[in-house]
């Protein structure tokens, strides 16, 4: 049976911290943590702070809520990928899901799959979309996402106000790509018609 490592790393929008605090050192806590440990999960569960939590490699990660600008971004998503993903066959499902496995997920903010997903932890999509927030990690899900078989990934960066359209070369990593090889959209085309938040 696999042991989780509890990380306290919260990331996304949050002051900076003074010279020389620990605010933002991730702080781990090793298995079996600590009662008090397990009532801060606990009530994270009850009130719903927790739906944006992953688990990497058995390291539990804390995710705090995004910006408000993050729901903006990921409505107009929704309405500018579905119709193209239902034209190609595809099921848009643009909220947050767990892909992968109990001890090993992540949580991307939306994606496109075939045939529609019906489990709580989803083996694969065809494409992921992750909107960016400050000091996230989204970068580094790359390599986790092309083992379980991704083939696109689009990146927006409401800050820069740029669109990362990504598809899986031959050789496994993950590629620039002008347009989708899945639906009729480029991320040029996807930028332009975003309203970008202030």
């Amino acid at each position: 049976m696999m042991h989780t490592t509890y990380v306290m790393e919260m990331t996304g929008e949050m002051p900076a911290p003074a010279r020389g605090s620990l605010d933002h050192m991730p702080t781990l806590v090793r298995d079996p943590p600590p009662a008090e440990f397990q009532a801060l999960l606990e009530r994270r569960r009850s009130l719903g702070q927790d739906l944006l939590d992953e688990v990497w490699e058995g390291v539990y990660h804390m995710n705090p809520a995004p910006h408000r600008r993050y729901a903006h971004i990921a409505q107009q998503l929704a309405e500018l990928l579905g119709t193209p993903a239902r034209a190609a066959g595809l099921v848009p499902m643009i909220s947050i899901f767990n892909l992968g496995e109990p001890e090993d997920y992540r949580v991307p903010d939306g994606g496109l799959f075939r045939p529609r997903p019906d489990e709580v932890y989803v083996p694969t999509a065809a494409l992921v979309v992750e909107i960016i927030s400050p000091d996230d990690k989204t970068w580094e899900k790359l390599g986790f996402y092309a083992a379980h078989g991704v083939d696109e990934l689009l990146i927006v960066d409401p800050q820069a106000r740029r669109v990362q359209w990504l598809g899986r070369q031959s050789d496994g990593q993950y590629g620039p790509v002008e347009r989708s090889a899945l639906i009729a959209l480029g991320a040029d085309e996807l930028a332009a018609r975003i309203d970008w938040p202030e």
